[in-house]
């Protein structure tokens, strides 16, 4: 591993559920979860309690320290914080040893509150692109109300995650300006995605190459170096192939493990094998922040 990028002896394995599937009706031009493209995926609404709950297990099996709880749609409302605080609770008191994330879109602070009440500890919510070219993937709300979602985070309590997606067909300085904006924010973790393209979907190809993709890592460990993971969550496999695991030697230090929100990852298994036969180690544990009790 680069000393210039060995930022961890540790990797972080984290792990999403997908708690409500394609009922978004944002025009965001790189989502399939938009009703708007009928893209070929699984549409539901709220899974079971105990559907989410069985994931929550199987992930800490399978080495996540990290589960997070995602539903579709602009953002919260009174009844989707409610119930996702019902999950909340439910969780932690499984005492499975997860660190519990939400991402559930726009948020105002006394909502979010509430989470942290129920026992969430990271909200994500990511800026996906610059202010600038923001517009050009998204009319239906702005870049705005996106970052003003990211300020209520933190004054909430709540640890930020923050990232946003590359390949978009954006320039170099709007991947620059993106980066410049989730490091105003200081968050704690910075997950990058790479568009993964489908036939459904306005954009139709991911317009950076591999090489590019991990530069972009790279860049994002040196403009954020006080994230404490840069983490790779969609697009892996398809934008880094036989390299993906390059990736932590190249500033990552955290990935996404098993299926996405509406695409499918390799397993966990064949993930924790690949990386402890490379000679990492993964984290066993939590961490929690300096400014966490």
């Amino acid at each position: 591993m680069s000393e210039k990028f060995k930022v961890t002896d540790e990797i972080f394995l984290c792990a999403i559920c997908n708690v409500e599937s394609g009922t978004c009706n944002e025009d965001c031009k790189f989502c399939t979860q938009s009703v708007r493209y009928k893209a070929d995926i699984q549409r539901y609404k709220m899974k079971t309690q105990e559907q989410i709950i069985e994931e929550a297990k199987r992930a800490r099996e399978n080495g996540a320290v990290g589960f997070c709880l995602v539903t579709a749609g602009l953002g919260l409302t009174d009844k989707k914080t409610e119930y996702i605080a019902k999950v909340a609770k439910a969780i932690k008191a499984e005492n499975l040893g997860l660190r519990l994330i939400a991402c559930n879109g726009t948020a105002t602070v006394e909502q979010l509150k509430k989470l942290k009440a129920a026992g969430v500890d990271n909200y994500n919510h990511n800026l996906e692109a610059s202010k600038e070219y923001y517009p050009e993937i998204c009319t239906t709300h702005s870049w705005e109300e996106r970052y003003q979602t990211c300020l209520n985070v933190k004054e909430a309590g709540l640890q930020l995650v923050c990232g946003g997606i590359f390949g978009m067909g954006e320039t170099q300085e709007d991947r620059i300006s993106m980066l410049k904006s989730i490091a105003s924010l200081d968050p704690m973790n910075v997950p990058l995605n790479f568009f993964h393209p489908n036939e459904a979907l306005p954009l139709v190809e991911n317009s950076i190459s591999r090489e590019q993709a991990f530069e972009l890592i790279e860049l994002a460990r040196e403009m954020i170096p006080n994230a404490h993971k840069i983490m790779v969550a969609g697009g892996r496999e398809l934008m880094f192939g036989e390299q993906q695991y390059e990736i932590f030697n190249r500033g990552a230090n955290a990935f996404v493990i098993g299926d996405y929100l509406t695409t499918t990852g390799k397993t966990p298994k064949d993930d924790v094998a690949a990386l402890e036969a490379l000679g990492f180690k993964i984290a066993k544990h939590v961490v929690k922040m300096p400014n966490e009790k």
